[in-house]
């Protein structure tokens, strides 16, 4: 045995979860998929990667057109996992202290007057930012500031978020007339971004008969905020092979001009993922196991998470965009050659 094979096993029986809770957890997400899939048509991958977004403690991206269910799916999401939920809809004359809340002046019985922190819905555990990109770059950088320090800074004083915390952002990518684009360096505060397709026909079918009759499916608590810690922590605590944290930093280091291999892609590439895509490709692997009732991740979540991890945190070359290719070819390409 080598000595980093000592070490990822030292490090593996110091965090191995408990079996037992584990399989609870389990059973109580199998429960919560079940419960938005009732809700939810045709969107199982979608449920699937927001599911492994929050299990992970991170913030998504939720990017499709009009009509595919992004504000359902939140609000569906905050019943479901017993959350307080909140949304907000970007526009274009949107302040920070509308998203973070501000000082108001207060005068009391005896006419003294003071300041008082009024929270804004920033200060919930579900928070979905509808159309982020409608919102000027100074209020995305307020909500940023927040989903990446969980806490508020007004007039010199903090102000802690409530636990657990969670952004779901939304952007529709038809209408781009008018918006305020992500810069690259926010877009990276996002762990997954999602990408939302039309449903499927039979689904499409179930959702008509489901959501036009004279009564409508509702959605019922599954977990609580507590529960979703808990499954947070029994993410962290899973152990992860040497091969597939070989298979994460090849995956990512090959997706760099700098540091990839493959030769046509040091020009096609313009700027690759940092180490936070590592991270979060870590973190989101052992929750996509956990998901399917698996204590270790294996390279098939490496593959199926590529995309939602990577996509948004590279960019191409002109020349590479004039002959076609894009993100997500690069990175099929690269997931190909895992083995």
């Amino acid at each position: 045995m080598t000595a980093s094979d000592a070490s990822l096993s030292a490090l593996s029986s110091a965090t191995r979860p408990d079996v037992r809770e584990a399989d609870r957890i389990c059973e109580r997400l199998s429960a919560v998929q079940q419960a938005l899939g009732d809700i939810i048509f045709g969107q199982d991958t979608v449920i699937r990667q927001t599911l492994v977004t929050l299990l992970s403690g991170g913030h998504a991206l939720l990017v499709g057109p009009p009509g595919l269910g992004k504000t359902l799916l939140v609000t569906t999401l905050g019943t479901v996992l017993g959350l307080d939920a909140r949304r907000v809809q970007f526009t274009p004359d949107l302040m920070p202290s509308d998203i973070t809340g501000g000082e108001i002046l207060d005068e009391d019985s005896t006419g003294r007057r003071s300041f008082r922190f009024v929270k804004g819905p920033v200060f919930c555990q579900l928070l979905m930012a509808d159309e982020i990109n409608r919102a000027s770059p100074r209020t995305q950088s307020a909500l940023l500031q927040a989903m990446q320090e969980h806490h508020v800074s007004v007039a010199g004083t903090e102000y802690a978020l409530p636990q657990p915390f969670h952004v779901l952002a939304t952007q529709n990518p038809i209408e781009q007339e008018g918006t305020y684009p992500l810069p690259e360096a926010q877009l990276d505060r996002f762990m997954l971004q999602i990408a939302l397709d039309f449903p499927p026909e039979e689904a499409e079918r179930q959702m008509l008969l489901a959501t036009t009759g004279a009564s409508r499916p509702e959605a019922e608590q599954v977990l609580s905020a507590r529960g979703l810690i808990e499954a947070q922590n029994m993410v962290r605590a899973m152990p992860v092979g040497e091969s597939i944290v070989d298979a994460i930093l090849a995956l990512v280091r090959a997706a760099r001009p700098q540091t990839t291999p493959d030769q046509d892609l040091k020009t096609a590439i313009a700027w690759g993922p940092g180490p936070r895509a590592a991270q979060t490709l870590m973190l989101a692997t052992r929750a996509r196991a956990l998901l399917d009732g698996r204590l270790s991740p294996s390279l098939d979540d490496v593959a199926a998470l590529a995309q939602p991890v990577l996509a948004h945190r590279m960019a191409l070359s002109f020349a590479a965009r004039a002959d076609g290719l894009t993100p997500a070819d690069v990175i099929t390409r690269l997931v190909n050659r895992l083995g």
